[in-house]
């Protein structure tokens, strides 16, 4: 299929836009494969340039004359990026047109034909995002330690579709034992490293056990699982759903880890299913931008509403189970091994918290890419699958689970506004980016799919760009202090703040920026006023001791 036979109708002269904090532009439309581009005669206005893919939900509305005929109408463009466009076309039969390739072109499903493939990067590539941050790279520290190895048993993604080809297990265990706990784990997500605190304790993440109503056994995962375990020492295992949706999964063959045979680890599931139920997660997001675009509420409705979509409850609850977990390991030195139903959403949101809490790295730019990289692309997130709709529309399998993470460290930035390297508006970045963009990062739903379809070759990464020195320095937050300590995110109810500089950014002007520049001035003079004070105590002292040094020699 060729993207020219979905487009019906590729230009249109006359047509109004209108949008938040812009005047209304009259202008001509023009279609592209990818894109909608929308200017106007008029001088100092900007060229207005749509991906399809970034377009969520179209809505008609037709106008209606004396005699019922309807002459134009309007269209609602409603975004991924949480943009909402009106289109007003004046001529019925155009109006029709411009819906249909629209509709035709925002909802195309084959990765190849996405806008990535067809972009062609202006400037240099300085490094190649997709090879900047390798396993051998990523667990330097943890290799050298002679108690973990890199494992290739899943070079042809035979043991686990949704896995990389390369994995961190433990040194002791060969791949054959793998290959058996494979077999034993949803979707083959046999137990492997997820990071190693600087005190030696572990974090692991799996799949769920196949237990089944039969109580079935695996050995050989017994056998991972008890190598990182120290003698008198018991491992802790987290399952990250309720037990009622554990004894359903047992019903269709899975389960969680029985105490009998993981008896040196102790079992604890702590409820995270509205995080792997992606039709729950979707609705609550969507409730959330509901809310947020209505004007017309007062303001305890809104309140209310952003409260009762579940939002902010699912976010509290990310980081207080992330601050459980790390508490075993920071405080405790105990092993942790993670995993839900598929160990594709709450397990890799989970473990990614636990690290920003744990790493003072994953607070730096690159840090947070190598943590995207480690924890979501190359652990099998299915961001083609998971971010194909936004809060406008619904899909099957669909749900926000990326987003919820960067509004988890949102939190962060809220609560440790010094300790990170990157500001708001990188977060902001791959949100969109991750939804619509003109990098290959987050296409497919796994490693294996992106290779198939030669994204690593054919598309320029996201990183590339982003680290262009020219774009870096837009990312930097002006207060970042680095820190080597571990931190607490307060989870209490009071603590949550809405991400109004995403949420709310196209309805209300956002001067977070403009702020954080003037803290920088203040705190430049405060440093320094204090570089002052400590020169004039510097020569106080001095004066102190010739006064002192003058007055025994007289004497």
């Amino acid at each position: 299929m060729e993207l020219i036979e979905l487009i019906l109708i590729n230009k249109l002269n006359g047509v109004i836009l209108k949008y938040p904090h812009h005047d209304n532009i009259d202008g001509s439309v023009c279609i592209t494969g990818h894109h909608l581009i929308l200017s106007s005669r008029k001088e100092g206005v900007r060229e207005l340039w749509l991906l399809h893919k970034n377009i969520d939900s179209i809505e008609k509305k037709e106008n209606k004359v004396s005699g019922g005929i309807a002459q134009g109408g309007s269209l609602y463009l409603k975004c991924k990026d949480l943009r909402i466009f009106q289109l007003d076309i004046s001529n019925s039969m155009e109006l029709n047109l411009v819906a249909q390739t629209l509709e035709n072109l925002s909802n195309l499903h084959n990765p190849s034909l996405f806008y990535p493939f067809f972009y062609i990067h202006m400037h240099p590539v300085m490094e190649n995002g997709y090879t900047l941050y390798s396993i051998e790279g990523e667990f330097t520290k943890v290799l050298a330690t002679e108690e973990w190895r890199i494992s290739r048993v899943n070079q042809h993604y035979t043991a686990a579709r949704g896995y990389a080809q390369a994995v961190v297990v433990p040194k002791g265990v060969d791949d054959e034992t793998l290959l058996a706990s494979a077999s034993f784990r949803q979707g083959g997500r046999f137990p492997v490293l997820s990071y190693r605190h600087n005190n030696g304790a572990v974090l692991l993440r799996a799949g769920q056990p196949l237990y089944g109503p039969k109580h079935r056994r695996c050995k050989p995962d017994e056998i991972i699982l008890n190598s990182v375990v120290n003698v008198g020492m018991k491992g802790v295992i987290y399952d990250l759903r309720s037990s009622n949706s554990i004894s359903q999964q047992q019903n269709k063959g899975g389960g969680t880890e029985s105490a009998a045979n993981y008896s040196q680890w102790r079992i604890y599931n702590r409820s995270m299913d509205d995080v792997d139920n992606q039709q729950q997660l979707l609705e609550s997001f969507a409730k959330l931008i509901d809310a947020c675009v209505d004007k017309e509420i007062s303001c305890d409705k809104w309140l209310s509403r952003l409260e009762s979509s579940g939002w902010s409850e699912s976010v509290r609850n990310s980081l207080h189970t992330a601050c459980i977990i790390a508490q075993h390991i920071h405080h405790k030195g105990e092993p942790v091994l993670i995993h839900g139903t598929g160990g594709e959403d709450a397990t890799l949101l989970v473990c990614s918290l636990v690290q920003i809490i744990l790493n003072p790295d994953c607070r730096t730019i690159r840090g947070l890419q190598a943590l995207i990289e480690r924890e979501w692309l190359q652990a099998g997130h299915p961001f083609g699958t998971r971010l194909r709709c936004g809060p406008y529309s619904s899909q099957a399998r669909a749900a926000p689970t990326f987003p919820l993470f960067l509004d988890c460290v949102r939190q962060f930035l809220e609560q440790f506004p010094c300790s990170f390297e990157y500001r708001q508006s990188f977060l902001i970045t791959l949100f969109e980016h991750a939804y619509a963009s003109q990098f290959g990062t987050f296409l497919c739903d796994n490693d294996q799919e992106r290779t198939t379809r030669d994204v690593y070759s054919q598309t320029t990464s996201l990183w590339s760009w982003v680290n262009q020195p020219d774009e870096l320095c837009a990312y930097i937050n002006p207060l970042y202090d680095p820190t080597p300590n571990v931190i607490w995110p307060s989870v209490a109810p009071m603590s949550y703040v809405i991400w109004e500089e995403l949420y709310l950014r196209w309805l209300v002007p956002q001067r977070t920026e403009e702020r954080e520049e003037q803290y920088k001035v203040i705190r430049t003079r405060e440093q320094h006023l204090r570089s002052q004070a400590q020169q004039l105590r510097r020569e106080l002292l001095d004066l102190a001791q010739q006064y002192y040094k003058t007055n025994v020699l007289e004497k």
